[in-house]
């Protein structure tokens, strides 16, 4: 599991995408949740929006690419 550390109180999934080089923009994470819509676990929990907020202690699953852990910094 990665650890991604942030400075900020959260992130938004599209940001993580980001982060990690996933995609290269907000647009191509929006393209990639839709395309991968039941991929994406935060939590445990399916989730798909690009927006959803991160918190420090979340786990985020995304299959066949990893799995995350947000902490702060």
């Amino acid at each position: 599991m990665q650890k991604v550390q942030i400075n900020t109180e959260f992130i938004t999934l599209g940001q993580l995408l980001k982060i990690e080089d996933i995609v290269s923009s907000g647009g191509s994470a929006k393209f990639f949740l839709k395309e991968n819509a039941n991929s994406f676990f935060v939590n445990n929990k399916s989730e798909n929006r690009r927006g959803r907020k991160l918190y420090p202690g979340d786990l985020v699953k995304i299959l066949k690419i990893g799995e995350y852990e947000i902490v702060s910094k």
